[in-house]
């Protein structure tokens, strides 16, 4: 066994452990919070790590892999394709509209569209490309300064640009909670993002779409499901602390 054979075995045994411990996690969660026959995405996020390890993560069965960089999700995904392996890909960090273009057609979700112009500039390069691209409209219900998102107030209108258009699928909302200080701190964000998304659910153009909840990371995961989560976003807890 070569050197690097090695290594890549060492990678995946680390990963099947944690993964395993993630998803008895999950389950546990799910009853706890009484969501039977529910699901979750799992979301593997494997930002600043060598595209080996979102190949091990995929090989393992985490179907969905999530990127904070533009560049970075497309190297991993040209790599990965290049190979056989088709992930759904995932862009849940701040997209700048200048960048929108490098990203449309190239993912299954974009979480983050936090601002009008962003919005406009999806739908605009969608429409070009002839597509219809799904996304999360990102909301910073605890009002931190160092979030981006839109407010209660005003994700009312960006729910009201997406039903005008014809090249975006609307499909929910993504937040993320502050640093937990103590256990728990993170949940009530979750809870009051689980009611501004149901109380977006009768503006919404297409009722049937509005089903994805994006919340919950590797610290805060467990209280995300208790809130409601379809859908988290875990790097540490698969992948191992980053360098």
């Amino acid at each position: 066994m070569t050197d690097y054979e090695q290594t890549y075995t060492e990678i995946l045994e680390g990963m099947r452990e944690r993964i395993a411990r993630v998803r008895d996690e999950i389950d546990s969660a799910m009853v706890a919070a009484g969501r039977k026959g529910e699901s979750i995405t799992l979301i593997g996020v494997s930002k600043f790590f060598p595209p080996e390890y979102a190949r091990a993560a995929f090989t393992l069965g985490i179907a969905d892999l999530g990127e904070n960089r533009v560049q970075e999700l497309l190297d991993k995904e040209q790599l990965l394709a290049s190979e056989g392996l088709h992930p759904a890909w995932h862009l849940i960090g701040t997209l700048q509209t200048r960048k929108a273009r490098q990203i449309i057609g190239k993912t299954a979700l974009i979480h983050s569209v936090d601002s009008l112009e962003l919005l406009e500039e999806i739908e605009r390069r969608s429409l070009s490309a002839g597509i219809i691209t799904e996304i999360l409209l990102q909301v910073n219900v605890s009002g931190e300064l160092t979030k981006h998102g839109f407010s209660a107030e005003s994700v009312r209108e960006a729910v009201e640009s997406a039903n005008r258009s014809s090249s975006i699928r609307l499909r929910g909302l993504m937040t993320m909670a502050p640093v937990q200080q103590q256990e728990h701190d993170a949940r009530p964000v979750f809870e009051e993002t689980r009611r501004l998304f149901h109380d977006l659910s009768d503006n919404v153009e297409n009722p049937l779409d509005w089903n994805c909840l994006s919340m919950g990371m590797s610290q805060d995961y467990v209280d995300a499901i208790h809130a409601g989560s379809t859908h988290i976003r875990i790097g540490t807890a698969i992948f191992g602390p980053r360098s």
